[in-house]
């Protein structure tokens, strides 16, 4: 199928685009919005296209945090043209995106905008505990990636909203961490992802459990526990009881899938190389 007929404007700046938005519907990489108008899931009048705003495609150092451009591709990110993001955590997650292809189009701020339970960056971000940046022709706010997705395809967004940047940590030489998803094939959305994030420096402890029925669920007693007692609170039992406290309405084969993620997770994160730690 064909989109239905629709008007196509191409924001240069933000202010011109927030002001756009009032009207129409934002489009970037269009790796979402494209098929869902072909199907004709989407039919908007008008859509702006937001992908060449200078201050959308930027990254800078902010201060304890790296300032990331809602329009920077997963390709960007992987190849670490941008020197902020050379982390191997960053661009082991954006490597694992669908296909080449996809990723050099796809954005970052798009696909947590779309908020399939599936998708990668709600999940990794959950992880370390990132932030986003929303702007409207009002203002901007500020809100944690862990409570952006509401639901499938659900988000904080509002009528004239997007998503302007990500407010990333920085991450250090002392982050374990651990990203790992479950796939019938290479570049498939995933039946079971988890990732892991520990930082003795910085305090943080955070494991997340993703492609659910909804958004991310973080295992904080697990992680908890993790950083006080070391690898060994990971054990069998307790990776199955925080399975299953996250999804106690799945059948056991979805439960079984989704521990196995999370093992090999953890896996990576504390194995006796420790390959993963820089």
């Amino acid at each position: 199928m064909k989109a239905a007929a629709f008007e196509y404007v191409r924001a240069i700046s933000l202010p011109d685009a927030l002001k756009e938005l009032t009207r129409a519907k934002p489009i970037s990489g269009s790796q979402s919005m494209g098929p869902m108008l072909n199907l004709r899931l989407a039919r908007p009048g008008r859509v702006v296209d937001v992908s060449r705003i200078a201050d959308l495609r930027s990254v800078s150092d902010a201060g304890d945090h790296v300032r990331i451009g809602a329009a920077v591709t997963h390709a960007e990110i992987e190849d670490g043209k941008h020197a902020l993001l050379r982390h191997p955590y960053m661009q082991h997650v954006a490597g694992g995106i669908a296909y080449r292809a996809i990723r050099n189009r796809g954005t970052i701020g798009g696909s947590l905008a779309h908020a399939d339970p599936a998708a990668d960056w709600p999940l990794a971000l959950s992880a370390v505990d990132a932030r986003l940046e929303l702007s409207k022709a009002g203002g901007a706010r500020q809100v944690r990636v862990s409570e952006f997705m509401l639901g499938a395809f659900t988000t904080l967004l509002v009528d004239g909203e997007i998503i302007t940047a990500v407010l990333l940590p920085k991450l250090g030489p002392t982050l374990r961490w651990g990203y790992y998803k479950l796939c019938r094939k290479t570049g498939e959305f995933a039946h079971a992802s988890a990732a892991a994030a520990f930082d003795a420096r910085t305090g943080l402890a955070r494991i997340v459990l993703g492609a659910l029925d909804g958004p991310p669920a973080a295992l904080d007693e697990l992680a908890r526990q993790i950083a006080q007692r070391g690898p060994s609170a990971a054990n069998g039992e307790a990776l199955a009881q925080a399975v299953t406290s996250a999804m106690p309405n799945a059948d056991g084969i979805d439960r079984q899938i989704h521990t196995a993620a999370l093992e090999r997770c953890l896996l990576q994160a504390f194995g006796a190389s420790n390959a993963n730690t820089v």
